[in-house]
C-alpha cells in the first residue's frame, strides 16, 4: 500500500479543493493564532464543508484549554485532532476522541515511552525540535533516528518537499508523510504544481 499524505496548513476552501484534487489522503487546519497558517473556528467550519467523506479532516491545536477542545471537537467535526504542543498524555485522551500525537525529536526523545504513553492514539507524527516553535519550521532532521519496527502508525513531518519526500519514504517507510512549508509559495499559500508532485512523488515511493 503505498505512503499516504497529509497537507497541512490549509487556509481556504479552495486551498482544500485543489490539494484533495491532486491527490491528498489528509488535510490539516491550524488552529494555533501564532502560527502563519492560522485559521479561526468559522474559517475551520468552511474548509470542513469542503473536505470530502473519504479524506481525513485533522484539526492541529498547540497547548488549547480543555473546554476550546471541546468546542472544536463540537462545532468543526474532524475526523482528528493533533496535539502539536506540550499536552501531556492525559490530557490527550480525555476527550475519548482519535488523535494524532505530535513528537519534536529532541535528542533525549525516547520514542519507545512516548509510543507506549499514548498507546489509545491514532497515529505518532514525528517533527523537528526547535526550541521556541511547534512545528512548521521547514527544518528536518536525520531520519534513521526513527525505527523500521514499530507498533503504532508513523506520520513524518517535517521540512519535507517535492524534492527529498521520495528519499524519507525510502528509509522511514512512513503510513504517512505531513507537509506545509515545502508546498507553498508563501506561508499559508499552497503552490498546485509543488502539492501535485509532492504527492506523485510521495506515492510512487511508497
Amino acid at each position: 500500500m503505498s505512503v499516504q499524505v497529509k497537507i497541512c496548513g490549509i487556509t481556504t476552501p479552495e486551498q482544500a479543493l485543489m490539494v484533495q484534487q491532486a491527490g491528498a489522503d489528509a488535510l490539516g487546519l491550524v488552529i494555533y493564532r501564532k502560527s502563519s497558517r492560522y485559521v479561526d473556528l468559522r474559517q475551520a467550519i468552511a474548509i470542513r464543508a469542503a473536505i470530502a467523506s473519504d479524506v481525513l479532516c485533522v484539526v492541529l491545536l498547540v497547548n488549547a484549554d480543555k473546554e476550546f477542545v471541546k468546542q472544536v471537537i463540537a462545532e468543526v467535526k474532524p475526523d482528528l485532532l493533533q496535539f502539536h504542543g506540550d499536552e501531556s498524555a492525559d490530557f490527550c485522551q480525555q476527550f475519548d476522541f482519535p488523535y494524532i500525537r505530535a513528537l519534536r525529536m529532541r535528542d533525549d526523545l525516547n520514542i519507545a515511552a512516548e509510543a507506549k504513553a499514548h498507546k489509545p492514539a491514532h497515529s505518532l507524527l514525528f517533527d523537528a525540535w526547535h526550541p521556541g516553535q511547534y512545528g512548521g519550521t521547514g527544518e528536518s532532521f536525520v531520519w534513521a533516528r526513527l525505527p523500521r519496527e514499530r507498533s503504532f502508525n508513523l506520520i513524518l513531518a517535517g521540512g519535507l518537499t517535492p524534492d527529498n519526500v521520495a528519499e524519507s519514504v525510502a528509509v522511514v517507510a512512513p503510513d504517512m508523510v505531513d507537509v506545509s512549508g515545502g508546498v507553498e509559495s508563501a506561508p499559508g499559500i499552497k503552490d498546485p504544481q509543488k502539492v501535485r508532485d509532492f504527492i506523485q512523488r510521495a506515492k510512487a515511493a511508497g
